[in-house]
């Protein structure tokens, strides 16, 4: 793909975005086959990507004046040492620490901490980069109107499906009930605090993903095609996750190839909404939403439904359909029918590596 700064910069992202998590599913595997808690193993892997980007930058940009060098490196450093809690979670399972629920291990613990406390300082960076910098690479709010329109939409869509899947298995009091209770709207209060306090995980998979690695594939294979196939390295990049978090390794196989449905569908929203907004934050804002509204709707109200759950074949048709009626139709959209030729004014990852090599 284009030149060799380009080509050497995608090479240092999929190094790190791909090589990392699945040199940390050996942790992963470990951990599961003596029940450990895995529990921070998730939230440090959406940080890969966007460090992959940052880093790709970093190396092959060294001259660059624009780069928010601050922010990049405040996320780095987060990231990185969110990996030695990680490791050191399966490595010390017996350090523990007593909450009002239960016990928790010290540095599954940590992760959130540092993830808040990395959330605050990165934001403080990215504000002191000011508009010029956060707008050369990706990451200056823009389009107000589409934004929250977009925003709004997914979570009409989001509780759409889950409406649906809810009437076809005979649960739909449930989820009204749920919906309805007090445990509900508090949690529904405190999501932008809950947000502003862990955005970096998500912003981390956004910036790699939709900021960075969506232009490329759309340039390369054009805007329909790229996005699918965007959708596929996605769901694939999860594969350690799919064996030893959400599921018990028995169920991994169809796990991954329900999470390759669900991004590819979602994928192709997330696309849809980039291109229309050129707005980094409504993506990250949506998948931050994807990941919290299900413990809402479940009506577990805590990070606990996502692990080990089991996932039936015959689950997948009918993942496939809805996500494909309510989030894969949007591969029809005016943002997907524009000339392949077309530039896309919202990835300046791309104009930045070509105007750099």
């Amino acid at each position: 793909m284009g030149s060799k700064t380009e080509k050497r910069q995608l090479t240092i992202f999929i190094a790190i975005a791909y090589g990392i998590p699945y040199l940390l599913g050996l942790f992963m595997w470990y951990g599961s086959l003596n029940q450990m808690d895995l529990s921070a193993f998730p939230s440090t892997q959406m940080l890969y990507p966007a460090m992959g980007v940052m880093i790709a930058f970093l190396l092959t940009r060294k001259k660059e004046e624009a780069i928010p060098r601050a922010f990049y490196l405040c996320f780095i450093v987060t990231t990185v040492i969110s990996i030695v809690f990680t490791i050191l979670s399966v490595l010390m399972p017996d350090a523990v620490v007593s909450l009002p629920g239960g016990t928790m291990p010290v540095f599954s613990l940590a992760v959130q901490y540092l993830l808040a406390a990395g959330s605050i300082i990165c934001l403080i960076c990215l504000i002191a980069a000011g508009k010029k910098k956060r707008a050369v690479y990706g990451m200056k709010w823009k389009n107000w109107k589409a934004s929250v329109g977009c925003v709004l939409l997914f979570v009409i869509l989001y509780l759409s499906r889950v409406a649906v899947l809810n009437g076809l298995s005979g649960q739909f009091k449930e989820f009204a009930a749920v919906m309805t209770s007090a445990e509900a709207w508090i949690y529904f209060a405190i999501m932008p605090l809950n947000f502003l306090l862990g955005y970096i995980a998500f912003f981390g998979e956004e910036y790699g993903w939709r900021y960075y690695l969506q232009p490329l594939l759309q340039r390369k294979f054009g805007l329909r095609k790229g996005v699918l196939i965007l959708g596929v390295v996605w769901g694939l990049w999860h594969l350690p996750l799919d064996f030893f978090y959400y599921v018990t390794p028995e169920y991994g196989l169809p796990m991954t190839v329900n999470q390759i449905i669900n991004c590819v569908t979602l994928g192709i929203f997330l696309g849809f909404v980039y291109m229309k907004t050129e707005n980094i934050w409504v993506p990250t804002i949506i998948h931050f939403l994807n990941n919290n509204l299900i413990m809402v709707v479940s009506g577990a109200f805590s990070a606990d439904v996502l692990e080990n759950n089991s996932v039936s074949w015959l689950e997948i048709p009918i993942m496939l359909l809805i996500n494909g009626l309510l989030f894969g139709v949007f591969i029809f959209a005016k943002q997907y029918r524009r000339g392949e030729t077309e530039k896309f004014t919202g990835s300046p990852a791309v104009e930045c590596s070509v105007s750099g090599s």
